[in-house]
Order: C-alpha cells, then structure tokens, then sequence
C-alpha cells in the first residue's frame, strides 16, 4: 500500500489543458503575429465591456492621431473662455507646411477661416498647415499638460508639423517623432468621447462629428460595410500607420486603437501592410460583434462577409505623406 502511494505521489500530473482564447484574441493575435513591425492595440466594446489588449502600455509614435488630443485641448481652452472658436484665422505663405492636408496646395495668402474651421481642416483632412494654426493659438505644450491631468501621461504632441525646431520635448521627437502615446490611452479618450465627457457635452459632440468626416478610407472604413460609422483619427508616416476611434457595430460601439512602427513595408501605395493591418483588424472586430448580436437574436442566416458589401475607398491613391516626403522618416 505504501509503495502504490509513493507510486501515485511520484507519477506526473496529467498536463493542463491550454486555455482557449478569447473570441477577440482568437481573431486579432494572427492578424498581429503575421505583421512585420511592432504593434499596440486596445479594443472595448462599449455597452458589453468585452475587451481586448496588446502591448497596450507601450508608447508609440502618433503620426497625425496625436491631432486628437490637439483637438480636445483647443476645445477645452474654448470652453475655459481662453481662445474664441470664432476668431479669424489668415493663411499667410509662412504658414504653409507640406503633407497631408489641403491648404498649402489649394489656399492662397490672405485667405480667411475662423479657428473652429481650422481645427475641422486638422482633423477631415490631418491638415498640417491647419494644425499648426491650431497650435499658434493654444501653445505647443498645453496638450501635453492636459493630457497628464486625464490620466494619459504618455500623450503628447511633441513640436508644430514640419517645424522640429519648435520641439517642446526634443528627445521624444527624435525617438517618436510628432506625437506619442499609447493604445491604452488613445482608448481611454475615445471611450471619454463615446460618453460626452471630453470637455463637456457639446464640445464631445462637436469633435465626435469632425471625427466622423475624418477622410482615409485606408484604414478602419476600409473592410467595413457600406455606412458603417466610424469616428475616428489616423496617422501616416514612413515607418508607422496609426488610427483610434468608435466604430458602430450592429451590437453598439466599439472603441478601437491600432498603433504601429517600425514597419517593413514602408511603400506609400493603397496595399501598404500598416494602412491594411488596421483595416482587417477593424473588420476582425465588426465581425465578433455582429456574429454576438446575430447569436443573441437566435438568427439562422449566415453573418454578412465585410469583404462583399465594403464601403469603397474615395480615392485608390495612397495616402499622402503626413511629413511631406518620405525623407525625412518623421516630421
């Protein structure tokens, strides 16, 4: 009897079963494992609370999503009564900067818009030119600071487009370039968005319909159906694509962040793998979610492939260089 104890003490245990992964996990980690470069993302459902995360704390370059947080911050001095959404703007030549946007290529000097209209160019268009207007009136490092106060210390717009020499944080601009942040805190301002706590009420639903015309169907749109909302920021720049906002999923919202550097495929062409990684990652979470709701309602018809009813691209040209050129990596 006591040799079969020791026997039975000494025999292995039977080895654990692996844990079955998460629906979102199951869909999102290949999509993530097959990218060649680094990647963050943060994905919640709004109404369920179901979420997922990836190297969600790391911080990564912005690109032009960081025009987000400049947004919030010129919104909030709005509301603080320290900057007048209706004031005039005039374009001169000196402001001019390239890349993405359209006032440089299509605005003359002397060309007047109010400061609200300024920011909405920032964001549909990741106006450059407009940004940095956006920037004159309510200083480089203020968004930074507000940033912190939310509980988001890692966001931050680092220096004006094109103007390196107006860094507030030098050493962040040669390491992340424009912006930095993290998935975990670009989720956090879109779930503050989702709720109409960003500033205040109004100014949430102001900045969340600028979102919503936010033009690059090479990302989140890209996969979606046909009239699938999406508010939402991106960025674009050599080495990194970047995109976060709230998609409408027949289950409710989904706040959603994919962040990436230090791609291999740096081609600035419709396929590149960083604007298509966002796109099916995108897709991966519309689909969890409306497969949910369809299950809930006890639907016997299969899920709607994204794929045949996807909203068309406006345009099959590539996104333009948020830094103007290829070279240098980063504005």
């Amino acid at each position: 009897m006591l040799g079969m104890s020791l026997l039975l003490f000494l025999s292995p245990l039977p080895a654990a079963e692996p844990a079955t992964p998460s629906p979102l996990s199951a869909r999102l980690m290949p999509l993530i494992e097959a990218h060649q470069g680094k990647v963050a993302v943060a994905v919640k459902h709004l109404t369920s609370g179901e979420s997922f995360t990836y190297h969600e704390n790391d911080v990564m370059p912005t690109a032009s999503l960081i025009k987000f947080p400049v947004m919030v911050e010129a919104l909030r001095q709005a509301e603080a009564g320290r900057i007048d959404l209706s004031a005039t703007v005039t374009l001169q030549d000196s402001d001019k900067v390239p890349g993405s946007g359209i006032l440089t290529q299509h605005f003359s000097a002397l060309t007047t818009f109010s400061l609200k209209d300024a920011i909405k160019l920032m964001i549909v268009y990741s106006d450059n030119t407009a940004t940095n207007l956006v920037l004159d009136r309510i200083g480089i490092p203020s968004t930074a600071k507000t940033m912190e106060q939310l509980g988001f210390p890692n966001t931050k717009i680092h220096s004006k487009v094109y103007r390196r020499d107006t860094s507030v944080f030098p050493e962040r601009s040669v390491k992340y370039g424009l912006g930095s942040t993290t998935a975990n805190e670009m989720l956090g301002l879109c779930k503050r968005l989702h709720k109409r706590e960003l500033v205040s009420k109004s100014a949430s639903e102001t900045m969340y319909q600028f979102m919503l015309q936010c033009e690059d169907p090479a990302k989140f749109p890209r996969l979606l159906p046909h009239g699938t909302k999406v508010a939402m920021k991106t960025g674009s720049v050599n080495a990194s694509r970047t995109a976060a906002g709230i998609i409408q999923t027949p289950s409710g919202p989904v706040a959603l962040c994919v962040l990436t550097d230090e791609n291999q495929d740096q081609r600035w062409h419709p396929d590149n793998a960083g604007d298509r990684l966002c796109a099916e990652i995108a897709r991966a979470v519309y689909n969890r979610f409306e497969t949910q709701t369809q299950t809930r309602a006890g639907a016997g018809s299969s899920t709607t492939t994204p794929d045949s009813t996807a909203r068309p691209a406006r345009s099959t040209s590539p996104t333009a260089p948020e830094n103007g050129s290829r070279v240098p990596r980063r504005p």
